[in-house]
């Protein structure tokens, strides 16, 4: 063997005998951690199997213990059912539209020489808002008012001539044919005349359109046209939208199995109506309602109803989304329960109530009506009992319960659920 090859046989020898050496000490290591795990984990599962072969021998079953599952005491929070009168709403989606909109059109054709309006502008009825050229208008009164001086002078002068053939048809000095003549000329000028007056009333009723006013108290809207521009009568464009938004208008749905209740509310009186914003954190307005329609939607089976309510402060503006409540009825000393209270179950709704030895007590109820955060119960229960609203999925019939007080967050978001009824769903 060369000394190279003897050199190499020798490395190797040496790499093996450091591998074993530390695969021994590694190993030796990990006897001596488990065996020090392994003596107080043993001495705990001898106790404990002491202790369980002694309860067995006691003869003591697994949940009958203190600590045994059936003894758990589960912490619920409570509300009282109560008795109260609880108003019941109907709650639609609708929008605002004006109670009256005007396109407001030129009656006479001219040049538009002003406009006296400003965009956004309210203006009363009445108001000049535009002024066309009246000078046409102007010439064509004064012909009128002309041809009315001739004819009554003319007129005036047939009644003289008519009182003097008459008398001289009294004396049997002109014979009764002339005198019917002048009579004639004379019914023919006053026919003229009146023509004239009623041209004269023309001439003034086409200057008066000249000047182009509001026809309802609004708010005008975009400048349809510029002044200088000639215009026509009832021109499709028209000068501008006037739309009356005090009172306003608020069109809603709601479903058509609601036809009774809102038919009932509407013959006992009026019927409020408050308006929400979208998502029912603010009130907008309160009305009454106006217009029940004569037919139901037959594509989404619904109804759809108009309420007028008073808007002076403007929140309400045409073709805003809105939210509709609708007080359909009020019912007095009705029995009511937070709806979060209503469990289901395969036999039906019911509720848990916490007994007088504080034991879960499942009551099977009727509920008659959701109102909002509300619920109405016509069956199952008396009125004072304490029903549970928190904790119910951890109870069971005969479970032990502990009554706790809501973190105030809580308590007050109950309080609001519980201080109104909601709509209808």
């Amino acid at each position: 063997m060369t000394p190279r090859a003897r050199a190499t046989v020798i490395r190797i020898v040496v790499a093996l005998a450091v591998i074993g050496g530390i695969a021994w000490w590694l190993q030796g290591r990990d006897d001596g951690t488990s065996k020090a795990a392994a003596g107080p984990q043993g001495a705990r599962r001898d106790a404990a199997g002491g202790e369980g072969s002694g309860g067995r021998g006691g003869g003591a079953s697994p949940s009958g213990g203190a600590g045994g599952a059936g003894d758990r005491i589960v912490p619920v929070q409570t509300a009282t059912a109560e008795k109260k009168d609880v108003p019941i709403w109907l709650e639609g989606l609708g929008t605002v539209a004006a109670f009256q909109q005007v396109t407001v059109r030129p009656q006479v054709d001219g040049r538009l020489d002003k406009v006296l309006f400003v965009e956004g502008q309210p203006v009363k009825q009445g108001d000049v808002l535009a002024q066309i050229d009246p000078r046409p208008f102007q010439v064509q009164l004064h012909q009128a008012q002309g041809a009315l001086a001739r004819d009554q002078a003319q007129l005036e002068t047939a009644r003289r001539n008519l009182d003097r053939y008459q008398g001289l048809r009294a004396q049997q000095l002109v014979a009764q044919q002339q005198v019917d003549e002048i009579a004639g000329q004379l019914g023919a000028l006053e026919g003229s005349v009146k023509i004239d007056r009623a041209q004269v009333e023309s001439a003034q009723l086409q200057l008066d359109y000249a000047q182009v006013k509001a026809p309802l108290d609004g708010i005008t809207g975009v400048r349809l046209v510029d002044a200088g521009n000639l215009i026509k009568a009832n021109d499709p464009t028209g000068i501008v939208v006037i739309t009356a938004i005090h009172p306003a208008a608020v069109l809603f749905t709601v479903p058509q199995d609601r036809l009774g209740p809102v038919a009932a509310a509407m013959a006992r009186g009026d019927v409020t109506v408050e308006v929400w914003n979208r998502d029912s954190t603010k009130q907008l307005a309160t009305g009454k309602l106006a217009v029940l329609d004569n037919q139901v939607n037959q594509t989404t089976a619904t109804l759809r109803l108009k309420a007028l309510v008073p808007n002076p402060s403007r929140a309400l503006w045409p073709n805003a989304f809105v939210k509709a409540r609708m007080l359909v009825e009020t019912r007095a000393g009705a029995l009511v329960v937070p709806s979060v209270a209503i469990q289901r179950g395969p036999a039906g709704t019911y509720v848990y109530i916490v007994g007088p030895d504080k034991t879960a007590v499942m009551k099977p109820v009727t509920v008659g009506l959701l109102a909002g955060e509300q619920a109405i119960i016509e069956k199952g229960l008396g009125g004072g009992e304490r029903v549970v609203i928190e904790g119910q999925n951890q109870l069971r019939p005969g479970g032990r319960v502990e009554q706790v007080v809501a973190k105030p967050a809580v308590a007050a978001g109950s309080a609001a659920r519980n201080g109104s009824a909601g709509p209808v769903p």
